[in-house]
């Protein structure tokens, strides 16, 4: 710890950065604490991300072998289009915040294809959009 000289201006110094961290610190510490609840309240938005993302794909697993089918669920069929990516502030900073996405359906015969293809380019899209949404929130 550097020694303090014992002289009237350096007392005046040092009562003046006293005064200015009495000040500022309240508000110092409160941002602190709202950032580190936005940060948990975070993180727990990000577990149940998840936990409905696991809840989907075991979902999934109860007839995933339907995708197995010749020609009946191609790579294009769901594409995203584009991410709704927005900016939040909270306690002055900038945090990104998930406000969805568009996604595209690729074009397919409603006679010649499967009845299911519909039920599951929806799951499709949900996937995608969970997993978009816990980037994000990562």
């Amino acid at each position: 710890m550097a020694k303090l000289k014992l002289t009237k201006n350096e007392q005046k110094t040092q009562k003046d950065a006293l005064k200015m961290y009495q000040r500022y610190l309240p508000t110092l510490t409160l941002k602190k604490q709202q950032l580190q609840s936005e940060i948990r309240a975070i993180d727990e938005k990000a577990k149940s991300v998840r936990a409905e993302k696991k809840a989907l794909e075991e979902d999934f697993e109860k007839w995933i072998s339907v995708f197995g089918e010749k020609d009946a669920f191609k790579p294009d069929m769901v594409t995203v289009k584009n991410i709704k990516k927005g900016w939040g502030n909270i306690a002055g900073v900038k945090i990104p915040v998930y406000e969805g996405a568009d996604f595209g359906r690729g074009d397919y015969n409603l006679y010649s294809t499967p009845l299911w293809i519909d039920m599951a380019a929806d799951r499709m899209e949900k996937a995608l959009e969970l997993d978009l949404e816990a980037e994000v929130l990562d």
